[in-house]
């Protein structure tokens, strides 16, 4: 269930259809260059598609200066936001986020684009039948993971291993070009059902999944520098997409901070390797317990405010 929210703003209908449509006008408008750029990538020479690559992630970074404009145009919106001042467009980031909205990921990639590299989400297989969405992310490399319940592998235990195999694939193309390789480590969106169904030992986050980020560690940690770590906080109420466009979410509160990825989890392999799934584990659940406490802040001075 969705929160209510606690700030009305002016007009919340009419702005979110203008919000939707500049969206959407945005979107189709960058397609048709990124997708001239993605069929010229196809000349099997590594240079060119190298450059072809580098121009696709150009008009990806341009598509979202366009959104970050219509968004201050038209969302009454107060981000407070902290930002670490050593973010690098010359490095590779591994980057995460606690989930509660698709708002999510406009407000991360509207804060970190020209900051940092490109980001590259992992993404549920179906979404690639997004329309327009679905193919601008394969032209960009996002990398397509295919989920299996716990069921399906016990009947199928070929089957084990395969949605990691695919983040492996993924990740070797991100070798030759500064990379930023996002993961929402919960897997999924918060809800106060889900929270309880996990029976979640973190009071405002689901219990983290290790798996996909301990397979990129393995698979490119010697290129991973830091972890961009990234708290939201939405004090109005958690929105839907569609109440966020028009506006209900008028403060959001977000810490970005830089944590070092220790030595030790640069090199290992996540599936076989016990000692280094252990440590990944680790590693990931004392990050969630200071996100938990750094989103409980956060909430605490938005609601002195």
């Amino acid at each position: 269930m969705i929160c209510s929210m606690s700030y009305q703003p002016s007009f919340p209908v009419l702005r979110g259809l203008l919000s939707m449509l500049c969206g959407v006008i945005n979107t189709v408008f960058w397609c048709v260059p990124l997708f001239a750029v993605t069929a010229l990538r196809i000349i099997p020479i590594a240079p060119w598609q190298r450059l072809c690559t580098a121009a696709a992630t150009q008009i990806a970074m341009c598509w979202i200066d366009v959104n970050r404009l219509w968004l201050k145009a038209l969302q009454p919106k107060q981000w407070h936001t902290q930002v670490d001042s050593s973010l690098s467009m010359e490095r590779w980031y591994l980057v995460t986020a606690n989930h509660q909205s698709w708002a999510d990921i406009l407000i991360v990639q509207t804060l970190l684009n020209r900051k940092i590299p490109l980001l590259k989400f992992f993404l549920k297989q179906q979404l690639i039948w997004v329309p327009i969405l679905g193919l601008c992310w394969w032209a960009l490399d996002f990398p397509f993971m295919k989920r299996y319940s716990k069921d399906y592998l016990k009947a199928n235990p070929s089957k084990k291993g395969k949605d990691l195999e695919a983040t492996r694939k993924a990740c070797e193309k991100f070798q030759h070009l500064p990379t930023s390789v996002f993961n929402f480590m919960e897997g999924t969106r918060f809800t106060p059902e889900k929270h309880a169904q996990k029976s979640s030992p973190f009071t405002h986050l689901l219990p983290p999944k290790a798996g996909g980020v301990g397979f990129v560690l393995g698979s490119m940690g010697s290129l991973l520098e830091q972890l961009v770590d990234v708290t939201i906080v939405y004090p109005d109420g958690r929105p839907t997409f569609w109440q966020f466009l028009c506006g209900y979410s008028a403060n959001v509160e977000i810490d970005i901070a830089v944590r070092d990825i220790p030595e030790h989890l640069k090199t290992g392999n996540y599936l076989t390797d016990d000692t280094f799934r252990e440590a990944v584990q680790q590693w990931v659940n004392e990050l969630w317990l200071q996100k938990d406490a750094q989103f409980g802040a956060l909430l605490e001075k938005a609601q002195q405010e």
